[in-house]
C-alpha cells in the first residue's frame, strides 16, 4: 500500500476531515487531497508530523506493506501410506525380492525420524518419505531393477541409522552401492577433498550413480524451503560441481539410462535456476 492510500485510510479509521488533518499539520486541504489520490507525495520534514496527527509509526508510514499470499505449501506431495502400497504391489507382481525386503527393512530402521521441517509449516514428515517418494520416481520413469529400488529404499540407512553396510541382509551388490553412498568423515581430509572423493567412488559404481542423481534430484525439488540461504548456496554449488558431471558420466557409461537421465536433468536445473534467481532477487 502506497503512502497516499496509508494516509487516507487511517484518517478515515480515526474519524477526522481532510480539513481536519489539514489544519493539524498547516497545510491546505487540497494538499492532504493531493497527498491521498496520489498526485503529490508530502514533503519529507511534513513526514514526522503526518504520523504523529495519524498516531502511526514513520516507518510504517513510509514501508510499503508486504503481499500477502493465500497459497498454501504442500509439506507432503503424496501419500507415505499409497506410496508404500504402490512399491509392495509392483515388487510382488515382478517378483522384486529385495525391493521387496527394503520397503519394511527401510521402515523399521527409519522410525521415529523426520525430514527436516519446512520454513512455512510445523508438519513434520517422517524420514521414510523421502526413499518412498525416490523409488516411485525411478519406477515411474521405468527404472525397475531390482538391485536400484533396494539401494533407493535403503541408501540412507546406513548413515542415518547406525547400520554398518555389512550388516545388511541384502546382496553384495546392494550392500556395496549403499557403501559408496554413505558419507564417511575423514579428518585428513579437507571438506572438498572429502567431497570430491565421495563422488569419484560413486561414479565408479553403475547403481551407486544413478541413485545419487535421483537422491539429488529430490532433494533439491522438496528441501530448498528448509534451508538457510547459505544452506542452498551451497548445495547448489556441490549439485552444479558434482551431481551435474556425474549425470554426464552416467550418460557416457550407461546408455539404457539415458530417457531417465534426461528427465533427471531437466527436473534438476529447472529448480536450480529457479533458486539461483530467488537467491539474487533477495
Amino acid at each position: 500500500m502506497r503512502i497516499g492510500r496509508k494516509i487516507a485510510d487511517r484518517r478515515k479509521e480515526l474519524g477526522i476531515t481532510q480539513e481536519e488533518l489539514a489544519d493539524q499539520l498547516h497545510v491546505s486541504t487540497q494538499a492532504v487531497s493531493r497527498w491521498e489520490n496520489e498526485w503529490n507525495l508530502p514533503d519529507l520534514d511534513k513526514i514526522p508530523d503526518i504520523a504523529e496527527v495519524l498516531k502511526i509509526s514513520v516507518s510504517s508510514l513510509l514501508e510499503e506493506d508486504s503481499v500477502v499470499y493465500s497459497w498454501k505449501v504442500r509439506d507432503q506431495m503424496f501419500s507415505e501410506e499409497h506410496m508404500f502400497t504402490r512399491l509392495k504391489t509392483i515388487a510382488e507382481i515382478k517378483g522384486l525380492r529385495e525391493t521387496y525386503k527394503a520397503l519394511y527393512y527401510s521402515r523399521e530402521k527409519h522410525q521415529g525420524q523426520f525430514r527436516k521441517k519446512q520454513k512455512y509449516s510445523d508438519v513434520m514428515i517422517p524420514y521414510v518419505y523421502h526413499p518412498l517418494m525416490m523409488a516411485c520416481h525411478a519406477q515411474s520413469m521405468g527404472l525397475a531393477e531390482d538391485t536400484l529400488l533396494a539401494v533407493i529404499l535403503l541408501h540412507d540407512v546406513c548413515e542415518d541409522c547406525g547400520v554398518s553396510p555389512d550388516e545388511l541382509p541384502f546382496s553384495e551388490e546392494v550392500r556395496t552401492a549403499v557403501d559408496l553412498l554413505t558419507k564417511k568423515p575423514d579428518a585428513r581430509l579437507s571438506k572438498e577433498e572429502s567431497t570430491a572423493q565421495y563422488y569419484a567412488a560413486i561414479a565408479r559404481n553403475r547403481t551407486a550413480s544413478m541413485a545419487k542423481a535421483i537422491d539429488r534430484c529430490n532433494n533439491v525439488s522438496t528441501m530448498a524451503l528448509s534451508f538457510s540461504d547459505e544452506k542452498l548456496k551451497a548445495y547448489i554449488e556441490e549439485t552444479e560441481n558434482y551431481v551435474i558431471p556425474l549425470l554426464a558420466s552416467i550418460k557416457q557409461n550407461c546408455p539404457e539410462y539415458n530417457n531417465a537421465l534426461f528427465l533427471i536433468k531437466y527436473q534438476m536445473l529447472s529448480v536450480l535456476e529457479s533458486l539461483k534467481a530467488m537467491l539474487l532477487g533477495r
